[in-house]
């Protein structure tokens, strides 16, 4: 039988030639992620069980999504993990200062192998396919019997392939172009199906693919997935990470898709995803109004809180401050981010501007702390969800967008875009 991409992976890991759409399948994953929100309940459940992580060198622990603890609840689930990453043995365990947000951070890592099949206790694990593998999430008790067994059973998924041409306008991102899938697809038009990426993939960088694999769980796919080219290995390699052949997925020739999308890139716009949907995108120049007044933009984010967002941020705000009754929040992915923002100047011009940098952290994505929204107001948002009441008080709304348009709409105090 012919199979797609993921279809080969999952093949690989349950041991088998080949599997079917729709089938069930216990397969081996190569790691198993947690952060300090769904670790604690995944460490309950192993407890009551009795049993031992049987695997230590697969479990990558991340405390990211209320780190530094914002309270006592945080500290304490925290400590949780800090316990048992010691208990266990746990290496890859990732604490303040040595961290970042998940899914920047293991990438940067090399903890991201191609051909691989990784799980992680939160949705957007899904980030990892980017690179060639297999990534997706899961719930805590499912991560509780991956680390009892070292595997975990999957329903195989049907696919969408999207067919990649043309190149990126100035000012459009991976960002543009997921909003634009989502848009396309809806909400739930890829449920349960594995989003795969051809053609001109070489036109999006390694940060793009990410950014969209990233946001892939937002049209309700199980996973995406990219082949990997020369730059991607070239990113592995300098992560560290040398694939062999067998490694570097591609899908048979007449893999049967269910649905296939033709994207041309020089045609993608600016996009937003305006409240309080994802898919509810509109483009500049066409239906986003002038005048749409904001109170706060955060530019960070397991979406687009890479060094190249960064710079696309800084490259808008250098020499020019936030509009008045504007607060800005610039939060680097991780350490590496944070440390090379400093050395090339871009934490000085966040400043300059009028902006604050925050310590990595997931932070006001999920209504955490470090930005969340009164009663009423308006935030532009470089993350990826914009559900009723995601950044704070349920009469809040938040606009997702590119690193470009939120740097631009805080200098100008309403959503706008860079002028080409």
């Amino acid at each position: 039988m012919a199979l797609t991409a993921t279809q080969k992976i999952f093949a690989k890991h349950a041991g088998r030639e080949s599997v079917t759409p729709g089938e069930l399948v216990t397969a081996q994953v190569d790691v198993i992620l947690g952060n300090d929100i769904t670790s604690p309940v995944a460490i309950a459940e192993m407890k009551k069980a009795g049993g031992k992580v049987a695997c230590p060198e697969k479990v990558a622990l991340v405390l990211d999504h209320f780190v530094p603890a914002k309270d006592i609840k945080s500290a304490e689930q925290c400590k949780t993990v800090r316990d048992f990453a010691a208990e266990q043995g746990i290496e890859h365990f990732y604490d303040v200062g040595k961290a970042g947000i998940e899914h920047a951070l293991l990438p940067e890592l090399g903890l991201v192998r191609p051909g691989a099949l990784i799980i992680g206790a939160d949705s957007h694990t899904c980030t990892y396919g980017a690179l060639g593998c297999v990534s997706t999430g899961v719930g805590s008790t499912d991560m509780a019997a991956a680390m009892l067994t070292g595997k975990l059973w999957f329903r195989v998924p049907q696919a969408i392939k999207v067919t990649l041409s043309g190149k990126l306008r100035r000012y459009v991102t991976g960002k543009d172009v997921i909003l634009t899938l989502i848009g396309m697809l809806g909400v739930d038009g890829a449920t349960y199906r594995s989003l795969e990426f051809f053609g001109n993939v070489s036109a999006l960088s390694v940060d793009d693919r990410l950014t969209i694999a990233n946001m892939a769980v937002e049209c309700g796919a199980k996973n995406a997935f990219f082949p990997v080219d020369e730059e991607a290995a070239a990113y592995l390699a300098s992560r560290g990470v040398h694939p062999c052949a067998e490694e570097l997925v591609l899908p048979d020739a007449d893999a049967e898709y269910i649905e296939e999308i033709a994207l041309d890139l020089s045609s993608v716009p600016p996009t937003v995803a305006f409240p309080h949907l994802p898919s509810n995108v509109r483009t500049f120049g066409k239906d986003i109004p002038n005048d749409i007044a904001i109170d706060q933009v955060v530019i960070g984010s397991c979406t687009n809180g890479r060094l190249s967002d960064m710079r696309a941020a800084a490259s808008v705000m250098k020499g020019r401050k936030v509009a008045k009754g504007v607060r800005c929040i610039v939060i680097p992915a991780t350490m590496e981010v944070y440390k090379q923002c400093l050395e090339e100047g871009l934490t000085a011009t966040f400043v300059d501007s009028g902006a604050v940098v925050s310590t990595p952290t997931c932070g006001p994505c999920l209504g955490g702390y470090m930005g969340i929204l009164a009663h009423g107001e308006r935030a532009v948002a470089t993350t990826n969800r914009n559900f009723v009441g995601r950044m704070g008080d349920v009469t809040s709304e938040v606009y997702l967008a590119s690193p470009y348009v939120a740097a631009e709409s805080a200098i100008r105090g309403v959503l706008a875009c860079p002028e080409e």
